[in-house]
C-alpha cells in the first residue's frame, strides 16, 4: 500500500502534528489523518477498550470504521507534555461529544500521543487512548477550563 502524501507543509512542532490530527478526527478526514503519522511499520493505536493496531494498514482501516459512523467531536482539553530533541509525548484530556436520541453527550477519553521527528518532520510514532471518568471532568473545573 502506498504511503500517505506529506501534509502540505512539514509540521514545525509536535503541538501542530496534534493541531492537524484533532482537526482531521473532527472532519472525517482519513487522508488528513494518515498523513500526520509516521512512516513506519510499528507505529501503533489504541482505542477506548480496543486492541493495539499496528501498522499504518492496519490504522487506516480502524479509523475508516471509525469514520463510517461519521466524523470523531474530540477537543483537546488539558494537554501535558514531556519534549527532547527528538521525541515527544503528550498525555491529552479529551471531551468526545456524541450525539445520542436524547441530544448531545460528553465523554472523557485520556491519550497519549507519542511524536518523533523524522526526515518529513514531526510525525505521530503512537496514540492510546482510556476511558477517562468523571474525575478528570473535575480536574478542569478545578483548574478553571471551560467545559461547553
Amino acid at each position: 500500500m502506498p504511503r500517505p502524501k506529506p501534509p502540505p507543509s512539514s509540521p514545525a512542532s509536535p503541538d501542530e502534528v496534534e493541531q492537524q490530527f484533532y482537526e482531521a478526527l473532527q472532519n472525517g478526514d482519513i487522508e488528513a489523518l494518515m498523513a500526520v503519522w509516521a512512516d513506519d511499520d510499528d507505529i501503533f493505536c489504541v482505542h477506548p477498550g480496543g486492541p493495539r493496531v499496528v501498522g499504518p494498514v492496519a490504522i487506516r482501516a480502524a479509523f475508516e470504521g471509525i469514520f463510517s459512523n461519521g466524523a470523531i467531536n474530540a477537543q483537546p482539553e488539558k494537554v501535558r507534555r514531556v519534549h527532547g530533541p527528538a521525541c515527544a509525548v503528550h498525555s491529552v484530556l479529551e471531551q468526545v461529544r456524541v450525539r445520542q436520541q436524547d441530544g448531545m453527550h460528553s465523554a472523557w477519553v485520556i491519550a497519549t500521543n507519542v511524536y518523533m521527528q523524522t526526515a518529513r518532520g514531526w510525525r505521530l510514532a503512537a496514540h492510546h487512548a482510556s476511558p477517562g471518568s468523571q474525575r478528570e471532568m473535575q480536574e478542569l473545573i478545578d483548574a478553571g477550563s471551560t467545559i461547553h
